[in-house]
């Protein structure tokens, strides 16, 4: 990972419209274009005709779960100092790059991102290069590791750094400006941003070129000559097969961003309260498996806290980020003890509820299910919702509940209605009750201590709420291209802006006189739950705080409020319940939860989707 120590502000995302594109048939696959030479500084690729959405070479990663990365160069330890050195003890080691595909195997992972090219690892290319400047090894690693891979189905990324400021960091020059500037033909300072830029820019096009099969670039953060002679475009051009993916910034040219290490929240596994994407943006959450120490092997077999990483992966899988999990290989490319362990232990835990982890999106988010989170009595988790059947969910309790109703768990129905539920790993059938918007399990008895998983088979269409199309919305302000209407348009990947207005209202015209028994709201999940400080950055939530919510016959009188409260700061649908009959509900949010500090978000009310319920579904099952 990049060691600077603040990151440039992140690009913020806000283009969305295109989400029927995710289930449009991907039946073409890109012709590559004609080649341009590294040296051409006015190729313009066509963009994306939404830049950053869906496109057919995401595919595969949209349908992984996890990969796994490798921080792994000439400073693992013990390290070497040139290049020679530091290969001959790969090649004495034994190193095999099957030993790497099988451990992504037993995470169930799709790719591996190699991190070799790395500023706080000697800057090593694991390829032959004809590009002098930093260590090149005449054997090629990346090579045999894209061909053992492809011969699995696991495709490779390569990480490319923007960072060249640890140049001696180990006390040697891991650079030969001089070699690199007689085969430039100028002078060229490789320590400095504008003269590794142009030497990295130039080893983006010998890999792309030499590698057919290489999937993508993983790139740590953007270097100004980059940009300015437009690499990204070059490579949508050339090889528009590849992914591009952004480390801490969300840039719409790049396929993915990743949200790296997230600590600090409550629970300590659930990393997506600290993100700051949201759905449909393909994302990932970059994360150590070990509980101390840097991103690469320093020597130490240090401790993996196996609870909190099963339940990372949870719950990346429960909020359709892809979970890039770091191990730190040693020179002969094996993993320390207590990391082999926990990847010999993951191969066992996860195949009796894969079905529940691959193949499905987070639910109560746009894909609809049940609402994850906080439940009953101090319990916790997450919900999946399966792709190829949307009637099928999954509940992931990764913390049980606590106290003397210790076997009945309770979760918010989302508008649900649940048909049958059982135990995935047992096949035992679960007795529950619904009604009033909950549904409670009952009569549990067995809870596996990292991730105890329900099947629920549900209806088809989330019922008891008015149709979009029958609600009208109007606000008090409105951001240009961001319009109330948004609100109830039935697609939640527009939004309304509040345009930096609060407090502010919304007005629900329901078109008559009707029952509103609750309002789900659906904010934007573009900002952490809470107030931290990330690489350098201060975040904060924009959501909700403190409501209150009028009803009227006529639109005119209002009265007293009907609701009045403080809305939580949680991901996921958020509900106020209300026991009403108007034509008009009208939201007014009085303050968000954001300080005036943290001015990116303070005041920057964002909603997706607002829906009126009517009634609450209700059923019941015997175990």
């Amino acid at each position: 990972m990049s060691s600077e120590p603040a990151r440039r502000p992140r690009r913020l995302w806000a283009l969305w419209a295109a989400l029927l594109a995710l289930f449009s048939p991907l039946l073409l696959t890109p012709a590559s274009a004609p080649a341009a030479t590294a040296t051409d500084t006015t190729a313009t690729a066509q963009a994306d005709p939404v830049p950053g959405m869906f496109n057919p070479r995401q595919t595969w990663l949209r349908n992984s779960t996890a990969g796994l990365f490798l921080h792994w160069g000439m400073y693992t330890q013990p390290e070497h100092y040139d290049c020679d050195s530091w290969q001959k003890a790969v090649n004495d080691s034994g190193w095999n790059p099957d030993y790497w595909v099988k451990e992504t195997q037993k995470i169930h992972g799709s790719y591996i991102v190699l991190a070799t090219f790395h500023s706080r690892l000697g800057y090593a290319r694991p390829w032959p290069s004809k590009i002098p400047g930093s260590c090149s090894t005449k054997r090629d690693i990346l090579g045999e590791l894209i061909k053992a891979a492809k011969a699995k189905g696991i495709k490779v990324i390569l990480y490319m750094t923007d960072d060249p400021q640890w140049h001696d960091v180990m006390g040697p020059e891991s650079f030969d400006s001089a070699a690199y500037s007689a085969y430039k033909g100028k002078d060229v300072d490789l320590t400095t941003r504008p003269g590794f830029g142009e030497f990295s820019y130039d080893n983006f096009f010998e890999v792309m070129h030499n590698y057919p099969d290489l999937k993508g670039f993983w790139i740590d953060n953007d270097n100004e000559y980059w940009e300015q002679h437009h690499l990204y475009e070059q490579i949508r051009e050339q090889r528009p097969d590849m992914l591009l993916s952004n480390n801490n910034e969300d840039t719409p040219i790049m396929d993915t961003v990743s949200n790296e290490q997230k600590t600090g929240m409550t629970p300590d596994y659930d990393m997506p309260a600290a993100y700051w994407t949201s759905m449909p943006r393909l994302t990932e959450s970059c994360y150590k498996v070990p509980s101390s120490g840097a991103w690469w092997y320093d020597g130490q077999d240090r401790p993996v806290d196996t609870a909190l990483n099963i339940r990372r992966y949870v719950a990346n899988a429960g909020t359709s980020y892809k979970s890039l999990m770091d191990l730190q290989a040693q020179v002969d490319g094996t993993f320390p003890p207590q990391q082999q362990a926990f990847t010999d232990y993951m191969s066992k835990y996860l195949d009796p509820i894969w079905e529940s982890l691959h193949g499905v999106e987070g639910g109560g988010y746009l894909y609809g299910g049940l609402r994850p989170g906080a439940w009953n009595d101090g319990a916790y988790g997450y919900t999946t919702v399966s792709k190829e059947d949307p009637t099928r969910e999954y509940i992931h309790v990764t913390t049980r509940p606590a106290g003397t109703d210790s076997g009945t768990l309770r979760i918010r129905d989302n508008g649900t209605k649940v048909k049958r539920i059982s135990d995935l790993r047992t096949g035992k059938k679960i007795a529950f009750d619904q009604h009033d918007g909950t549904v409670s399990l009952k009569d549990i008895t067995t809870w596996d201590p990292y991730d105890t998983v329900f099947k629920v088979e549900t209806e088809r269409h989330r019922q008891g709420l008015y149709p979009s199309n029958t609600v009208r919305a109007t606000a008090t302000s409105s951001k240009d291209g961001h319009p109330a209407a948004d609100l109830t348009d039935g697609d939640l990947t527009r939004y309304w802006d509040s345009n930096a207005q609060v407090p502010v209202s919304v007005t629900l015209d329901l078109g008559g006189v009707k029952k509103a028994r609750y309002l789900a709201v659906n904010q934007t999940e573009w900002s952490p739950t809470y107030n931290r400080e990330s690489f350098g950055r201060k975040e904060d939530s924009a959501r909700i705080k403190d409501y209150k919510v009028f009803a009227s016959d006529d639109g005119e009188h209002w009265g007293d409020p009907v609701k009045t409260g403080v809305m939580e700061s949680a991901r996921s649908t958020r509900y106020v319940d209300l026991d009403t009959t108007a034509r008009y509900i009208r939201l007014e949010v009085d303050s968000t939860w954001s300080a005036a500090t943290v001015i990116p978000f303070y005041h920057q009310l964002r909603i997706d989707e607002i829906a009126v319920g009517h009634s609450y579904p209700v059923s019941h099952g015997r175990g």
